[in-house]
Order: structure tokens, then C-alpha cells, then sequence
């Protein structure tokens, strides 16, 4: 069974690939409050679709669980499980245990 520690250290991974070409200031900040999107969020509309394919990526290199996370029922969520590090790592692990 997969845990959160697990999920975490992936999203933490793909964290760090994005952060490793900007400059510090405009690093991803690897905590659970961390915003990922909306008005004070650290991704664009681009950059959130680049970061969910490079974890989805990850999720299977490391864990083995092939995850589609942008489906119908992420988008049909009354609150987006992309808006944080956090809701995000919750979501995964939803999807995981489903």
C-alpha cells in the first residue's frame, strides 16, 4: 500500500525539477499550505498541466500506479484537488485507495 510519505517525496521530486531552471525567489516551496494555482498560486495554466503530467509520470516510475489525475472527476470537484501540495497529495491518495 502506497502512503502519504510516498506521495509526498514524488510531488517533492517534480518540485524540484521545476524549481531547478528559476531563479530562487520564484521557487515552488515544498510544503502542504504551498498554493499550486489560483490568484496566488505558483503555476500558470501551462505550468499546472506541465506539473501534473511530470507527476503523473512519477507517481509510475516510482510507485508503479499508473494515475490519470486531470479526469473528469478532478474537474467536477467543488474544490480543485490541484489548488495545493496537500490537496493535491490527499487526491493521490484517494485515487490510489479507489
Amino acid at each position: 500500500m502506497v502512503n502519504q510519505e510516498q506521495i509526498l517525496k514524488c510531488i517533492f521530486e517534480v518540485v524540484d525539477e521545476f524549481n531547478e531552471p528559476r531563479p530562487k525567489k520564484e521557487w515552488i516551496s515544498k510544503e502542504l499550505t504551498t498554493k499550486l494555482m489560483g490568484d496566488v498560486g505558483t503555476l500558470d495554466s501551462l505550468g499546472l498541466v506541465r506539473f501534473i503530467i511530470s507527476l503523473e509520470q512519477k507517481l509510475e516510475e516510482n510507485l508503479g500506479n499508473s494515475i490519470i489525475l486531470a479526469d473528469e472527476k478532478a474537474m467536477s470537484l467543488e474544490s480543485s484537488p490541484f489548488l495545493t501540495i496537500g490537496s493535491l497529495a490527499q487526491y493521490i491518495q484517494e485515487k490510489i485507495e479507489s
